[in-house]
Formats: C-alpha cells, structure tokens, sequence
C-alpha cells in the first residue's frame, strides 16, 4: 500500500513537472511581436545609416524572412522639393514702366546684367524701365559695401568718382532703391553674417535719404552642378528667410525673385542662365524679362 502512495506521488509529480516544461515551452515559442518589429527597425536603421542617399529603396515584406507581417518602407533617394514660403510683397496688378521713375537698383554682376539689358532694350525704347539707374559692381556684396573706400574697395563710380552706395543714392535723387545681394557674401560671412550686414547697408540708405522707399531682393539660385561647399541653394535659401524677416521687422518690402527663377528642384532654371559652364548663376535676356515682369506686379501699392 505505501510503495502504492509512493509510485502515485512520483507519477503526480512527474507529471507536474512536464507540465511546467510545456508550458514553457509554448510561452518562449510565442515571439513578442513589437520587440521583433523593434528589432527589424533598428537593424534596417543601422543599416541606412552605412548607405549613400541613391542606394535606398524600399523593402519588400518578403525579404524580411519570418517577419512577413512587417512592412519597412525607406526614404525616397530624391524627396520631392518644397519651395521656402516667405513673407513677400504680394502680386498686383502690373504697374507702368514710370512706375519705376526714380529708383536706383544696386547689385552685383547679376544686376549688371540687368543693367546691360535694360540699356541695350533702351535704344529702342527710350522709357523702358521707367528712368531707373544702377549702382552694380561685380563682386559687389553687402560686406565689402561697408567698408570705407579706398583703391581697392569694391564701390560702383558715381559721376566719376568711387562713393558710398548710400551717398551715390542720395545724389540722385532716389526715392526708391531695388537691394539685390548675397551671392558673394554667404561663403566669407556665412548666412547669418551676411543677412545682418544686409540689413545694415539698408539702413544706411534709409538714415542717408529720408523717406526713401527699400525694397530687398531675394538672392536667386545657381544651377545644382555648381553648388559649392557654402555657396549653395539651401543656403541661399536660408539667407532669404532672415532677409524676409528681418524686412517685416523693419518695414521694409522683400520681392521674392528666386521665385520666379528656379526650376521644381529649387535650382536655377537652365534656360534663364547665361554661364552654365562657368559660375552657372547669371541671368540670359529671358530671365531679364520675366524678373522685370515680377517687380512691375509685386510694388507693395
């Protein structure tokens, strides 16, 4: 009878036993789905991370092996862009070459293209661009309109004689002056130095001549094969957002031209550039003609 009670004891505790193992074995058998999940993440994450931009490509569920509920979809190679939105005059309806009557436009090699332009279109039609004049100068730029003159400072003649942008303006009676400049300054100042020294000159006109109307040009885009380590289209684009604010700040008007000038990846468009093998950022006649279009129907009232 006690040998009975000891076989029925190891029988019920043997069979206990098996039960904890199976029941073990079914709980560890059973993944833990977000965990699993987690872990293709991150693994996928880590690998992006060693790939240049133009390798990705989505994955399948089917080459993820035992993870055929999981569905991983990578980055675009090429995101779709997203042109900046800026705080700008908004388009009118468009105003009379007069319009343009006593305004000075001050530039670079970009705006002495427009000043060609207009000059040469001007010997056929004597009131195009209203009475306008300029004051451009090759490598002109917001920091080296700053500094004092001398031989080698960068300031466009006036009536013969090298002067202060500012001073020239007031000689001429400007009661509107066109601001256009940034391409030679974002590489020596970086974005914000060059948006502030910006701001500065345009201030010196309005302390220089009284009531004098400013309107900031946006600096425009270069073609996408000649972007340099710090002279490049995000970055010019950068540089027009704090021009942007900083002209809301100060009330003056922001003309948006780059927006009218680049192509739908933010790059300036190849028909409107006259040196695409050279800086790959001056303007042709066509360009000219389209930027005259949009500061005719953008004048603030």
């Amino acid at each position: 009878m006690k040998m009975q009670r000891w076989a029925f004891s190891v029988l019920m505790i043997a069979g206990l036993l098996t039960g904890c193992q199976s029941s073990q074995a079914m709980t560890m058998a059973v993944p833990d789905s977000s965990s699993a999940a987690a872990s293709v993440n991150s693994s996928a994450a880590a690998s992006s991370e060693s790939q240049d931009a133009s390798s990705l490509n989505p994955i399948s569920e089917s080459s993820l092996s035992g993870s055929a509920s999981v569905s991983l979809k990578m980055p675009s190679a090429s995101a779709p862009y997203t042109p900046p939105v800026l705080n700008c005059v908004p388009e009118s309806a468009e105003k009379d070459q007069s319009f343009l009557n006593g305004a000075v436009f001050v530039g670079d090699s970009v705006t002495l293209k427009l000043k060609n332009y207009v000059t040469q279109k001007r010997k056929s039609e004597p009131g195009f661009f209203g009475t306008a004049a300029f004051l451009a100068a090759g490598s002109m730029g917001s920091g080296n309109a700053l500094q004092p003159l001398s031989a080698d400072s960068i300031h466009p003649y006036y009536n013969g004689d090298k002067a202060l942008l500012e001073d020239s303006a007031a000689k001429m009676g400007a009661d509107k002056v066109y601001l256009m400049l940034g391409i030679n300054d974002v590489a020596p100042y970086g974005v914000e130095g060059a948006a502030k020294n910006l701001e500065i000159l345009a201030k010196r006109f309005r302390d220089q001549v009284p009531g004098i109307k400013i309107y900031i040009q946006s600096a425009t885009p270069m073609l996408p094969e000649k972007q340099k380590k710090t002279l490049n289209n995000p970055n010019l684009e950068r540089y027009n957002q704090l021009v942007s604010e900083f002209c809301e700040k100060d009330g003056w008007h922001f003309l948006d031209v780059a927006s009218v000038m680049r192509d739908g990846t933010g790059s300036l468009k190849r028909e409107y550039c006259s040196d695409p093998d050279d800086l790959g950022l001056h303007f042709t006649d066509a360009a000219c003609e389209v930027w005259i279009h949009y500061i005719l129907t953008h004048t603030g009232g």
